[in-house]
């Protein structure tokens, strides 16, 4: 029986936004900063007959999901969308450049199946979206957010995530978006006379410093507001760190930057960038910024010799490595829609195990 064939049934819904509706001026605007996670749950969950909730907030896509009592109005759409509106205060004009997805019951169950396995990434087979989605259910399992049904899903989900990953290749060759970056900056550089500034030691910074090293970059610097942070992931890459309000002191001796940081605000502006440039004698500086909200002022294109990407600027070039994957994705969606067949026969949203609820398995 399909999970939307009973009318006792809770509803399960999605609603979302990602890289193919919405583009990253507009997806930044509704954006969740890790920190806020917990009361943003909180304030789902507060929502007329919600009783579960998951967040999930990356570079490429935000979505609710969440559980809607049987009882309660079929306006959960309207619901969640107008928390979104409130919650980042947006004006009429980016409310209205909000293109979501609705997704619904099997919709949702397929979905997320979809996501957990990077088949619905822009670099397709991204291996960074399975940690992205356990720390989201991580953070609504400790917020005590969930329940049975998206323990049940999530929980679920990874399982598919795993086989996927096991029994196709889906995710070789550069599966994340900081490989993407570093394939980027192989195209117009020798990496190994390339000079690199990383700003932020995050997941991302990290994913890019590893493909930087393996390809043998000649040098990588560090800087994050967390300096500890930056000596750590610099020592690892046998780099330098670089305190956060000294990183435009070496800017003039950069090739490219790469920049990935949490900042609610742009932390590279087109005044301090100018400088550098009469440093630089106006020789080429690149310029990849995969944060969302952006970290980079879109005007600081407009200076002459700088080149600058966005996260969206990034498909064109995932699109080189997508056609061997690509053959790779009908047996991922076999084991997708197997796994849907069985979760919505066997294992639907039946209560969970004395002892399974509330784990979050350890993969």
């Amino acid at each position: 029986m399909s999970l939307s064939e009973s009318d006792n049934e809770k509803r399960l819904l999605c609603l979302g936004l990602n890289y193919r509706t919405t583009p990253v001026e507009v997806r930044e605007q509704i954006a969740f900063p890790e920190a806020h996670l917990p009361e943003a749950l909180r304030k789902m969950r507060a929502l007329p007959g919600f009783e579960e909730s998951v967040v999930l907030s990356t570079c490429n896509r935000v979505e609710l999901y969440a559980v809607q009592g049987a009882e309660e109005s079929k306006e959960g759409f309207g619901l969640l969308r107008d928390y979104l509106v409130e919650s980042f205060e947006l004006e009429a004009e980016h409310a209205e450049a909000l293109s979501f997805y609705h997704l619904e019951a099997d919709e949702t169950v397929r979905h997320l199946f979809r996501v957990v396995s990077g088949m619905d990434s822009m670099v397709l087979g991204e291996t960074e979206i399975f940690g992205q989605v356990k720390q989201a259910y991580k953070t609504a399992l400790e917020s005590e957010a969930t329940g049975k049904m998206l323990n049940k899903l999530f929980q679920q989900a990874f399982q598919v995530g795993k086989k996927v990953r096991n029994e196709t290749s889906i995710q070789r060759g550069s599966t994340s978006v900081g490989s993407v970056a570093v394939d980027l900056c192989e195209k117009v550089f020798d990496l190994k006379r390339c000079r690199v500034m990383l700003v932020g030691a995050g997941e991302m910074s990290r994913t890019c410093a590893q493909s930087l090293m393996s390809r043998g970059a000649k040098s990588v610097i560090v800087s994050n507001r967390s300096y500890d942070r930056a000596v750590e992931l610099a020592t690892e890459m046998g780099g330098r760190a670089l305190k956060f309000d000294e990183w435009e002191t070496v800017l003039h001796e950069t090739d490219v930057i790469i920049s990935s940081t949490s900042a609610p605000h742009f932390v590279i502006k087109p005044e301090m960038v100018e400088q550098v440039m009469r440093k630089r004698r106006w020789e080429p500086l690149f310029i990849i910024d995969i944060a969302v909200p952006r970290d980079v002022d879109p005007k600081v294109n407009e200076i002459e010799g700088v080149y600058l990407y966005d996260i969206d600027a990034l498909q064109a070039i995932a699109e080189d490595g997508r056609r061997e994957r690509l053959r790779q994705l009908a047996a991922c969606e076999v084991i997708v829609e197997e796994q849907l067949e069985k979760f919505g026969r066997g294992r639907r949203f039946a209560p969970l195990s004395e002892g399974e609820e509330g784990q979050l398995e350890t993969i």
